[in-house]
């Protein structure tokens, strides 16, 4: 005889404990260790749900289950609207191996009834939700980590070889703020690399073609153009408002004054450099951002370089010559390291050196210490101000 509704849910509600949602508010509030699972639809959780728990549609549970909720002996509790969706996911769970797993009853509609907390997710327009679909696919990022990056502020110094891919990546990731410092004008040899630009804007200042670029890309993004040159009596305004920094610039001064501002102020950085056929990117997260972030703090510029090369020993591109596409891919990783900075995300480059020689095809990452003697990030620093860094690298 054919199984009924009823049966089948008589039969669920043998298989699967039931917990009171006072039983359950009195859990959370004593700060036991669970997981809360909201099985309902993303337009019923756009309405509200418990704090802290994590969204996977009942449709969607079977597929997501694995990555959303790796550890199948963490203590899990289930809840929809009335308790009969979380009762059937609740059974689909322990089939599939979960092994300490319980349902809220009644629901989520009476929770709020109750007046106990809940909290409302990043509330994102259908047109946003529609641009950045696979980012919001992604458990990583979700639209939580969407309306974080929408929230965020990340400065590029430079829009030519690195700034100009990075730009474009970090603006259709939707970083709602990008400032952009260069006080150049595209020149007709940019074209080749600096993909920002077009031959239709050759003449005009670089943070004014950047602007038009990205705002034709993605409208979500403001670009805030600084059209001046990082000096030590500008950097701190510049930086302020502002929790990542791209460095895609070229010369051995404004290196040292970005690091020293970096670690001054604790903002990390992200750091690209390029020279003929080679690229490297690191970045560099001081003590007061690792705080912030909650990872170790890694060694800084100067510890990696002392004291700048000797010029004939590095010559600029513009005297070397550089492979245009190298550009695209040391700047996209340097957009890939500021999309994780800011979503809290993965694993950084913070104490790795990644180069890649685009002749040979291959990658290697090298281990950075922090230098124990360094002069602005060391125990005992002996660099707190900003110095002459033209001469400082003259000297060099």
């Amino acid at each position: 005889m054919p199984t009924t509704y009823t049966d089948l849910m008589t039969e669920v509600r043998k298989r699967t404990r039931q917990v009171s949602l006072e039983e359950l508010k009195r859990r959370l509030d004593a700060g036991e260790k669970m997981t809360l699972v909201d099985v309902r639809e993303k337009d019923e959780w756009r309405a509200g749900y418990i704090p802290g728990a994590i969204s996977i549609p009942r449709g969607f549970l079977e597929i997501q289950a694995e990555q959303k909720l790796p550890d199948r002996n963490a203590k899990i509790v289930a809840y929809c609207a009335g308790g009969t969706r979380s009762a059937l996911a609740a059974a689909t769970l322990l089939e599939l191996g979960y092994t300490d797993v319980e349902t809220a009853h009644p629901g989520f509609v009476r929770w709020k009834d109750l007046s106990f907390p809940m909290e409302l997710p990043a509330q994102l327009t259908d047109a946003q939700r529609e641009r950045y679909s696979r980012h919001i696919l992604l458990p990583e990022v979700g639209e939580a980590g969407q309306a974080r990056l929408l929230g965020s502020k990340v400065l590029l110094l430079g829009a030519g070889g690195l700034g100009s891919p990075a730009a474009m990546y970090l603006a259709a990731a939707g970083v709602g703020t990008l400032g952009i410092v260069d006080a150049d004008v595209v020149d007709a040899s940019n074209l080749q690399r600096q993909i920002v630009h077009a031959t239709s804007r050759v003449g005009m200042p670089k943070v004014e073609s950047a602007a038009k670029a990205i705002a034709d890309l993605n409208p979500d993004v403001k670009v805030v153009p600084h059209m001046e040159r990082v000096t030590s009596a500008n950097v701190e305004r510049i930086f302020e408002n502002y929790e990542v920094i791209v460095d895609g610039t070229d010369n051995f001064p404004t290196r040292y004054l970005v690091n020293d501002a970096s670690v001054f102020m604790g903002k990390p950085v992200v750091h690209g450099s390029i020279f003929r056929f080679d690229g490297q990117v690191t970045t560099f997260i001081p003590e007061k951002a690792a705080k912030k972030l909650g990872v170790e703090a890694s060694p800084c510029y100067r510890c990696l370089y002392p004291e700048p090369p000797p010029p004939h020993l590095a010559p600029s591109c513009q005297e070397a010559g550089v492979l245009g596409i190298l550009c695209g891919i040391i700047g996209t990783f340097q957009a890939t390291e500021a999309i994780k900075i800011v979503l809290g995300r993965g694993t950084t480059l913070g104490g790795r050196l990644l180069t890649y020689d685009s002749l040979k095809m291959k990658l290697r990452e090298l281990k950075l210490r922090r230098a124990p003697d360094c002069p602005v990030c060391g125990p005992e620093p002996t660099i707190t101000k900003y110095v002459d860094y033209e001469g400082f690298c003259a000297i060099g």
